[in-house]
């Protein structure tokens, strides 16, 4: 059976000055981070070990991303990256557009069919 997706949540980063995609694809990575929360794991009990994380980031420039510097930044489960075109750069008529990134992050378990809450201590 397949994996079962716990959550997806999206954000959004920009580098303003500077043109670094890498900065811009970290920024919308932590700005999905920051809209989420997994209690699950302490309620029925899993490792998070057990979670694949699966982010996709798109820019303009996928190919200036230091895929494994944005697999270092993620915290939990066993993390996997993609870049596509994508996002946008803004103000192009310059010497220095505004890149922004747009990135999603989706976890991913195991198939969980016998969860059961644990009572909470209080």
């Amino acid at each position: 059976m397949a994996e079962q997706r716990l959550i997806i949540e999206m954000g959004m980063g920009n580098d303003l000055h500077g043109q670094d995609y890498t900065k811009a694809a970290k920024r919308a990575i932590e700005d999905a981070f920051r809209h989420s929360s997994l209690p699950i794991f302490g309620v029925v009990g899993l490792g998070h070990d057990q979670m694949r994380v699966q982010v996709t980031v798109g820019v303009q420039d996928p190919e200036a991303v230091d895929v494994d510097a944005l697999v270092s930044t993620l915290p939990r489960g066993r993390a996997e990256v993609r870049v596509v075109k994508g996002g946008l750069n803004v103000g192009t008529d310059t010497d220095d557009p505004i890149v922004i990134a747009q990135a999603s992050v989706e976890a991913f378990l195991p198939p969980q069919t016998d969860w059961r809450l644990r009572a909470q201590s209080q």
